[in-house]
């Protein structure tokens, strides 16, 4: 009785504050349904919405089990409201690869990671596969021909296959990720797309190319791509190193359009129609300007999302912008926890599955981590000087503190994600964040308002200096010694623990705030002892990685690219795949059979049938063979790897003993791994 009464002093001492662990304990209930090692089934969501029910009856009483109960409630509806989702995009998915004629509308136009343009196509046809069979979205990398504009209606001759599974045990599941997306169905063309003499018409789609086309041709070719990647959110006209030169600075942020370009374009937009309503003494004196103000910011934010493309990440700024302006119009405070809370919750309602995404993660992490710190500041920091002086004082201090708190907050889940960190970023975003707020986005606006007067080159000559400016800092930075840093990929448990601790620092009211600092120790100290795999497997056996003293070494010196860079940067391996290659033991054979060992294990990687065939005929119990084809293997008690059987079991991690963990199981099926309900 004395815990349960202390336990009911804690929680009524929150009182007040805690409706920010709404949104916590509802992605915790999503957060469940992911981590569910098979789909739930319907008892499973019987059983969740019975525990809810007496959730909701138990909400009622004002103690501690009523404060659970909420949290309960939450958790259940989250996990329920996940399920829902996922069955509800449910999707036909390419169950074989297909090679063949391809139909379909382009809906989207972007660039691949290998630097081609790609086309997502809906209202698909596919030969030989049935309508009901035929994936409802495809996506295409195209190596020739011209590229297709939004709503046109193309064929082509494209070789397509399923999304890809876990390129290891544990890691990023493609297949999830397309799932969502309706995405049943990737691959390539490398003959010209046809296209029809009359495009449908999509019109936001055409007006968003349009005005990228008109962009890049105010501006010159170094900054008119970056500017119509920034206007539109077309980055298909973005070279490659300009991409790196961002990611190894730390400035790829400001190349999405996220919550710091809606929030200076909608912050721009008000403060200017504020202060040119106070201008108009009739205006200002019988009317709000400040709600008349936000609402105009209101309105052109949501213009800027549907001209960008509305994808997830502007749809995640534009939430959070429309909801402190709403709190403008309502006369609450715009920046305070309860603002970001509520946006965490849109988001997680209007798509629960961006709860794994790192734009997610990192966003609401930057923007919590900035909102309780400069909350707390105003609690402690007194006015300081006044004048040009002290305003100049007080913005640099802002601008280095929300850099080095926004960089804290988000260097765990960018480390997390992409294994790597940029040890320089904060000088980087000093540099170049402050002008892409006082150049670049002021620009942008000026170029769009003077277009009607044909006068936009001004402000695009503005905004090209700015994005020059920031292009500049990006390349200099990269280029430093030592500019990015490599990371292992933390074990499972890491992220999630870290993530408890910090919300308990950052949301709960009162000392024992500081407990949370525990965890987030713990993480940070346990993250680069996490163990990798000893020998891995790719899903189709095309490649093999071996993990030896000198680091990853991988079976083959080309192709299989995307298999053998995901694990070397689960590694935290900086390594190219060439590099990896020369590492394999006892020197990599340049022919198409590598042999080597793994404890008393030998492994065997054969690639290409001629490969398979000059195997010996006999294999004993301690040898591992993996076939990058379908073909007759030696006979024996080995154990034989061919694309046939990695088919059913998908990428493996197995160690010296010879026990192997697969990346699926028939027992552990989900929607988007195979199992169709």
């Amino acid at each position: 009785m004395r815990i349960w009464s202390a336990l009911d002093g804690v929680l009524q001492a929150q009182r007040g504050h805690l409706f920010p662990w709404a949104p916590v304990f509802f992605g915790l209930g999503i957060g469940l349904y992911f981590c569910s090692p098979q789909e739930p089934g319907r008892w499973a969501y019987l059983s969740v919405l019975c525990l809810c029910c007496v959730s909701g009856w138990m909400c009622r009483r004002g103690d501690a089990s009523g404060i659970l109960a909420v949290a309960v409630l939450l958790c259940g509806l989250g996990f329920c409201y996940m399920g829902a989702r996922s069955h509800w995009v449910a999707a036909p998915v390419l169950e074989f690869r297909y090679y063949g004629a391809v139909e379909g509308q382009v809906i989207a136009v972007d660039r691949s990671a290998s630097d081609a343009p790609r086309i997502t196509l809906r209202a698909v046809r596919l030969d030989t596969v049935a309508p009901a069979r035929t994936p409802t979205r495809v996506r295409l990398s195209l190596f020739a021909g011209e590229t297709p504009v939004p709503g046109a209606w193309v064929m082509t001759t494209a070789h397509l296959s399923p999304p890809q599974s876990p390129a290891e045990p544990g890691g990023f599941d493609f297949r999830r990720h397309a799932w969502f997306l309706q995405l049943g169905a990737v691959g390539y063309s490398r003959v010209p797309v046809l296209q029809s003499a009359q495009a449908a018409t999509l019109p936001v789609a055409s007006l968003r190319r349009a005005v990228s086309d008109w962009v890049r041709a105010q501006m010159p070719p170094r900054t008119g791509g970056v500017a119509a990647a920034l206007i539109t959110g077309d980055r298909a006209a973005v070279p490659r190193a300009v991409i790196d030169a961002l990611r190894a600075s730390n400035l790829a942020h400001l190349l999405a359009i996220s919550g710091l370009h809606m929030g200076l374009f909608a912050g721009l937009i008000f403060a200017t129609l504020r202060r040119g309503f106070a201008l108009w003494p009739r205006l200002a004196l019988r009317y709000p300007i400040k709600k008349i103000a936000a609402g105009f910011a209101l309105v052109a934010g949501f213009g800027y999302l549907l001209l960008s493309g509305a994808n997830v990440a502007t749809e995640r700024a534009f939430i959070m912008v429309a909801i402190m302006l709403l709190a403008v119009i309502l006369d609450r405070r715009a920046l305070s926890i309860r603002a970001v809370a509520i946006a965490a919750l849109l988001v997680l309602l209007r798509r629960p599955e961006t709860l794994l995404s790192p734009g997610f993660q990192m966003s609401f992490a930057a923007t919590l981590a900035l909102v309780c710190v400069f909350q707390g500041a105003q609690r402690l920091v007194t006015p300081g000087q006044r004048g040009l002086r002290g305003a100049v004082l007080r913005w640099g201090a802002a601008l280095v503190v929300s850099s080095l708190v926004a960089g804290l907050a988000t260097a765990p889940f960018g480390a997390a994600h992409f294994n790597m960190v940029s040890h320089y970023g904060l000088v980087a975003n000093l540099l170049a964040v402050p002008v892409m707020g006082a150049v670049v986005v002021p620009g942008a606006v000026l170029a769009l308002c003077l277009a009607p007067l044909g006068a936009s080159a001004f402000g695009f000559w503005i905004m090209s200096q700015g994005l020059s400016w920031i292009l500049t800092v990006a390349e200099t930075v990269a280029g430093w010694p030592g500019a990015r840093g490599f990371v292992v990929a933390p074990d499972i448990w890491v992220l999630p623990v870290l993530v408890v601790g910090g919300l308990m620092v950052l949301l709960w009211q009162g000392r024992l705030r500081w407990v949370g600092a525990l965890p987030v120790c713990l993480a940070l100290a346990f993250w680069p002892q996490a163990e990798r795999p000893q020998l891995l497997v790719s899903a189709d056996g095309g490649i093999v990685g071996l993990l030896t003293d000198a680091g990853r070494a991988v079976s083959r010196p080309k192709g299989k690219a995307f298999d053998a860079g995901i694990w070397l940067e689960n590694d935290g391996d900086g390594a190219d795949q060439r590099r990896a290659f020369d590492r394999w033991p006892g020197g990599a054979s340049q022919g198409r059979v590598q042999v080597a060992l793994l404890g008393d294990l030998r492994v065997v990687h054969a690639i290409g049938k001629a490969a398979a065939a000059s195997l010996p005929p006999g294999c004993a119990a301690s040898d591992i063979v993996i076939l990058s084809v379908d073909a007759k293997g030696p006979e024996g008690d080995c154990r034989l790897f061919t694309p046939t059987t990695l088919r059913q079991t998908g990428s493996l991690a197995i160690d010296d003993t010879g026990k192997i963990t697969a990346s699926q199981r028939d027992d552990q099926l989900r929607l988007w791994s195979g199992l169709r309900k």
